[in-house]
């Protein structure tokens, strides 16, 4: 007994550390405060209140994944209540709710109420007693970018019986309220569904908030989708045509793993004795302790390699007309961890949205540059699956070229060509640095730009839209050489299609065209406008935003059509720049083809192909730019930011709300990806 009693042991410290360390959840938080606006004191009874609940929730969830508390009186009174999905695991669970507990205090500090989501669980404070109520607000709603060939038909005949028996099952399931089913359904997809309420509601209550998302679901943008994921303070509805629960718990009695034989005739039972009862005990112990271990062994292997599998199919199937495999495109995780010791701060280039990115040297010597996947990234498995199934496939000298990937565990890694010059930003903005961007490497890297893009438009097999063109996406090679980066959030078009409309407005403020942002109307004129910003800031040695010029505050592109209808260009010329007046005609000849790429109309934008023949030919004639978008008439003052004072004009001249945020780029310009709440 005390062989077995130790092997137990081992086993299971096997599987905690095993399982825990392969399986982590990614985490990925939404919007934790939207709306709220009451503050508490630092180091007042609220924040001491808040601090001592918070820190309970983790340690007292319960076995069904669910805790709620009240502490304080009156104004400092503290409610609070935590949630995990039904299909995960406890310890998991805590480390979700652990790590929702820290950063919520991070997106909200001094605030006294926050609804925070994680994938696999949530948290909820107030100062007002909201527990055992129904809440729908504030909703988020994300979209999967897919529609289905006839809506009416999925919807009627498919979601809606899918929905409504899983409505069923939630608010009669006791205290974890969850409820999940797969279906087959129309253009040979599986639809998985899954629908969870907060344990503190009642039957009725369930319901009530269930009914809420689903009377909407027929009237929303999201009615033909393959997907759709609604989060909720009281209830989540989430249903995709790919595998994000565990499906296992969809089967209510797994068979056992070996059948056992039937014997003919039941010997007779033997008389008790010592014997008897230590093999029994042995048998109760080890064999369903050993069946729990497999499972939960296998299971997360099973399920990563099928991931990885998926992502490696998908590659290897758009390369059939390559000699290579995708299986080339991989690297072990410990030769990168290697290449870049150990991912170390001293082989830090920079950081972005998708997360920090480090140089690294191959055994063969070969540099690179490894972008690493953050844990609290906005982007995910989907703009690394679409980076590179992308560039899997693309080749130009002015794009950055994909050595290979990743993926280990939760890890994911991209693996590029070391561009030794850093990005355009860290040239262009820079008082020092910019001084060797002379007039003809400046001409080079917008020449370089333009071709790049075409490339992109309409020379490669795909017809693809960058949506996320900006200078710290500009890398320049030991020429200065540009090369367009991070494909994260591009947009793959058939041959045959010129514009589509998306729900998720991904890219950076102050680049984007404003039918984009707007409307989330997209098409190759959304890269034009664009790059006419790009030009006009390499010309310039300006950002967009927050522009400053003497006693101008506002935006360049208003300053630059200001200065154009008056004909002062030359005030639009970087001082370094201004020289002979046959070389301030050659830029001004570029601020007019910039003009000309971010006017306000999208058909008035040339197409890259003549914008390329616009720089390469300075007999062509240029016709005459009107009003760029975002145009303001008068001086901002210097307390506003200039995306407040456009959005305003915008949101005046349409009847529908704009789905665009007022801010101000961060230095380093990090890519923005925002879903917005319906």
């Amino acid at each position: 007994m005390g062989f077995l009693k130790w092997l137990i042991i081992l086993i299971f410290q096997f599987y905690y550390l095993f399982y825990l360390t392969m399986a982590q959840p990614d985490f990925t938080f939404q919007s934790p405060c939207k709306g709220n606006e009451t503050e508490y004191p630092p180091n007042g009874a609220y924040h001491t209140n808040l601090t001592t609940v918070l820190s309970s929730l983790s340690r007292n969830i319960d076995s069904d994944g669910f805790y709620n508390a009240t502490i304080g009186q009156d104004r400092d009174r503290v409610s609070a209540i935590a949630q995990c999905r039904g299909d995960v695991e406890l310890q998991t669970c805590r480390d979700c709710i652990n790590n929702a507990t820290r950063l919520i205090l991070e997106k909200c500090p001094s605030k006294k109420s926050a609804f925070g989501i994680y994938d696999m669980c949530l948290i909820r404070y107030s100062n007002e007693s909201f527990i055992g109520t129904m809440s729908t607000d504030p909703r988020f709603s994300y979209y999967y970018d897919g529609d289905f060939s006839n809506p009416q038909l999925f919807f009627n005949q498919y979601l809606t019986p899918l929905l409504t028996n899983l409505r069923t099952q939630a608010s009669r399931g006791g205290k974890r309220k969850f409820a999940a089913n797969v279906i087959e359904a129309p253009d040979f997809q599986k639809i998985h569904a899954l629908v969870q309420c907060t344990a503190d509601l009642s039957a009725q209550g369930c319901y009530d908030c269930l009914t809420a998302v689903y009377k909407s679901l027929p009237t929303c943008e999201c009615y033909a989708k393959w997907g759709n994921y609604h989060l909720m303070p009281s209830c989540i509805v989430r249903y995709e045509p790919y595998s994000f629960f565990n499906e296992s718990l969809l089967t209510e009695a797994p068979p056992p793993l070996v059948s056992p034989p039937q014997p003919a005739s039941l010997p007779p039972p033997p008389l008790p004795g010592k014997a008897d009862k230590t093999a029994g005990t042995i048998i109760v112990i080890v064999v369903p302790a050993v069946t729990v271990v497999i499972f939960m062994v296998c299971f997360p292997v099973i399920l990563m390699k099928r991931r990885k599998r998926k992502l490696v199919n998908k590659i290897e199937s758009i390369r059939d007309d390559d000699t290579s495999s995708a299986e080339s495109l991989q690297y072990d995780f410990s030769t990168i961890r290697a290449a870049t010791d150990n991912f170390s701060n001293d082989n830090k280039l920079g950081e972005g949205g998708f997360g920090p990115v480090y140089k690294g040297k191959l055994s063969n010597g070969q540099g690179v540059a490894v972008k690493r996947l953050a844990a609290n990234s906005g982007q995910g498995d989907l703009e690394f699956k679409n980076e590179v199934l992308l560039l899997a496939r693309l080749e130009h000298r002015n794009l950055v070229r994909l050595l290979g990937f990743c993926l280990e565990g939760t890890e994911r890694l991209l693996i590029y060509e070391l561009i030794p010059n850093a990005s355009l930003d860290h040239f262009i903005f820079d008082p020092v640095k910019r001084k060797c961007l002379d007039w003809e490497r400046r001409s080079k890297i917008i020449g370089g730009l333009a071709r790049g893009i075409l490339y992109l438009h309409e020379d490669s097999r795909l017809r693809i839209i960058h949506r996320d063109l900006k200078a710290s996406n500009v890398l320049l090679d030991a020429e200065m050489n540009p090369k367009i980066s991070d494909f994260g959030m591009a947009r793959l078009f058939a041959r045959d299609e010129s514009q589509g409309i998306t729900s998720k407005i991904a890219g950076t403020y102050g680049y984007m065209a404003p039918e984009y942002a707007m409307q989330g109307k997209i098409s190759v004129k959304s890269d034009v406008f664009s790059f006419g910003v790009l030009v006009l800031e390499i010309l310039g040695g300006q950002r967009n935003t927050c522009f400053r010029n003497g006693e101008y505050v506002g935006n360049l592109l208003s300053y630059a059509w200001r200065n154009w209808r008056e004909g002062t260009t030359s005030n639009l010329i970087d001082p370094m720049l201004r020289g002979s007046s046959g070389l301030v005609a050659d830029i001004t000849r570029c601020i007019h083809i910039a003009l000309l790429c971010v006017q306000e109309k999208v058909a008035d934008r040339p197409t890259m192909a003549a914008v390329v023949l616009m720089l390469s030919s300075l007999s062509l004639s240029l016709s005459v730019p009107s009003k760029p978008a975002y145009y303001m008439q008068i001086d901002v003052s210097p307390k506003i930011s200039p995306i407040q004072g456009y959005k305003s004009r915008l949101i005046s001249e349409s009847s529908r709300p704009a789905k665009i945020k007022s801010i101000c780029l961060s230095q380093n310009e990090m890519s923005i990806s925002e879903l917005y709440p319906r």
